[in-house]
């Protein structure tokens, strides 16, 4: 007797095609933070998620749409991670609590669920466009909450700063996973930690 397997329930197929691209995503967004774009190989990224190799084209057309939506998640989760520092502070502390938050020993020690940016900035200019576009969104949205936690939002002095602040919390991370030495590692977060909360007052 011949039994016909019925096909599973549209609703259910979607569900778990879903699932499987967000852990998909999810995997490659901390791998591109860990291991840099060019680091990031779709068969590893695969493994890591549970998935064939083979499955991989069922979610992306390419292991470029594959980055750029990694990095759009890393984007985002960094961006709720500063969002939600501030979300309970007075409005005075919350640069300060952003700083304090961001030029951490946590944060240094912790890329692939930190801030894209200082993890591969140095590498975006390389990618493809569609890369470069989340990166560029994100830079505009983290000048942006800067911005408005500056008494003087809205005028040009409080974007400058927030410029100059974006600058300098990505590049002395940067410079601190950069080098070998713990101690230097940790006064380049101290010096501009101290430096960026006195110039917001």
């Amino acid at each position: 007797m011949i039994q016909i397997m019925r096909n599973r329930n549209p609703n259910t197929r979607a569900a778990a095609k879903e699932a499987s691209h967000e852990r998909i995503v999810s995997v490659a967004a901390r791998a591109i933070r860990r291991s840099g774009y060019d680091g990031t190989g779709v068969a590893d990224i695969m493994k890591e998620a549970g998935l064939t190799h083979g499955a991989f084209y069922a979610h992306f057309a390419s292991r470029e749409a594959m980055l750029a939506e990694a990095a759009g998640r890393a984007c985002a989760e960094s961006a709720a991670a500063s969002a939600d520092a501030v979300a309970n502070v007075p409005p005075k502390k919350a640069l300060e609590t952003i700083l304090n938050v961001y030029l951490s020993k946590a944060h240094l020690d912790n890329a692939e669920i930190g801030c894209p940016l200082a993890a591969v900035g140095s590498e975006t200019a390389r990618q493809v466009p569609e890369v470069r576009r989340v990166a560029t969104r994100h830079i505009k949205e983290m000048v942006d909450l800067l911005a408005r936690q500056s008494p003087d939002w809205g005028q040009p002095g409080a974007h400058e700063r927030a410029l100059v602040t974006i600058s300098t919390m990505v590049g002395a991370l940067l410079l601190a996973r950069a080098v070998d030495e713990p101690d230097l590692a940790e006064s380049l977060l101290d010096a501009s930690r101290k430096h960026l909360t006195h110039i917001a007052h």
